[in-house]
């Protein structure tokens, strides 16, 4: 994001007020971390980040308006924080340290209602907070980008990552016998967003919060910030290689999805447990009831919590943050079971076919 010669932004100014690009950026850059590896950050053609290891992970996600959040459920700092978190995860899901973040912004020249003037630098600051805000994210800068004018909101986050001499963790090194184990949470970001799609009730709180929301306790509360602001864990994809994990993935687009795609890659059967995974149902249980939403569905289909699956040797030692949820065993036909089961939902999120 070039802006050595911008001035500041006033916050109060509306976009179509403003001169032009320049002066956007002024408002941007300054809140941007500049990261541990960044030699050159913001303000020439490209930025240069150090990578001890020679290799560099590498991946890229894109939340548009209204496709992956909506200005009424979704302020421009939670929106930052989870165009952050999201490709943070990915990182980690190789095994990797993340290092720098490169961030392209598509705007209209008035900001999306009922985002204030000022959104865009908001949205930095919520991209500062996760690089901050996340163990295992600390040191990692936003080093530049693109910003240009569209019909609609576009953020879309490229990040790098570390591998420090490990090799890369695959999906495709799951093997009969080893454990699968998880790192992070299920269905509590499908279930805040659930809460946010309820119409609002008289007396609802006017930051879109539901009568759901607005009558239920903490938990529910919980759920809400779980889907604004995901925190994938992670410091747990460096552990997990360390520690000698087979196989790995990021849960985004629901446990029984991504599992499946583990399981297709390795060849194998991942077989999850009920009782392992019960936790995270009670957790969800009268929340669930309130919507009138299956809990089990909300765990194993729910996706945006970005944690991390993963297999490992059955005499592997599991890093801390992870728990044992199944076992991985042999078959003739790829796939997920639920307690030996074929289990019959639709199985998660598909940008194109949901």
């Amino acid at each position: 994001m070039p802006g050595r010669h911008a001035r500041a932004l006033p916050e109060e100014e509306p976009l179509d007020a403003l001169v032009g690009e320049e002066e956007l950026l002024a408002g941007i850059v300054p809140q941007l971390p500049t990261g541990d590896r960044t030699d050159l950050g913001p303000g020439d053609d490209a930025a240069v980040v150090r990578a001890d290891d020679g290799r560099v992970v590498v991946t890229t996600d894109a939340l548009v308006a209204e496709r992956h959040f909506r200005p009424r459920t979704a302020s421009p700092e939670d929106v930052g924080w989870r165009a952050a978190a999201q490709n943070l995860a990915d990182v980690a899901a190789m095994g990797a340290v993340p290092t720098a973040l490169v961030v392209a912004l598509v705007v209209p020249r008035r900001p999306p209602e009922p985002w204030s003037p000022g959104w865009t630098s908001a949205l930095a600051r919520g991209l500062a907070a996760a690089c901050a805000g996340l163990p295992g994210a600390q040191g990692c800068g936003v080093v530049g980008g693109d910003l240009t004018g569209g019909a609609q909101v576009v953020v879309a986050v490229t990040a790098l990552g570390d591998l420090r001499g490990l090799a890369p963790v695959r999906r495709d090194g799951a093997r009969p016998g080893d454990v699968v184990a998880l790192a992070g949470t299920l269905g509590r970001s499908a279930a805040g967003l659930a809460v946010l799609e309820r119409r609002p009730r008289p007396g609802a709180a006017a930051h879109g919060g539901s009568g759901v929301e607005s009558a239920a306790d903490e938990v529910v509360a919980d759920l809400v910030r779980a889907h604004r602001r995901p925190r994938p864990p992670v410091a747990a994809g460096p552990a997990a290689a360390e520690a000698g994990a087979s196989a790995m993935l990021d849960v985004s687009d629901g446990l029984v999805r991504d599992a499946g795609r583990l399981a297709r890659a390795s060849g194998v059967v991942l077989d999850l447990s009920a009782e392992r995974l019960m936790p995270h149902r009670e957790h969800l249980a009268r929340t669930a009831g309130l919507l009138g939403v299956d809990a089990w569905q909300l765990v194993l289909e729910g996706g945006e919590d970005h944690g991390l699956l993963a297999t490992f040797p059955p005499e592997a030692v599991l890093p801390e943050g992870f728990t044992p949820v199944g076992v991985v065993r042999e078959t003739a036909l790829p796939g997920v079971l639920l307690d030996g089961e074929a289990y019959g939902g639709a199985g998660g999120w598909d940008h194109f076919a949901s």
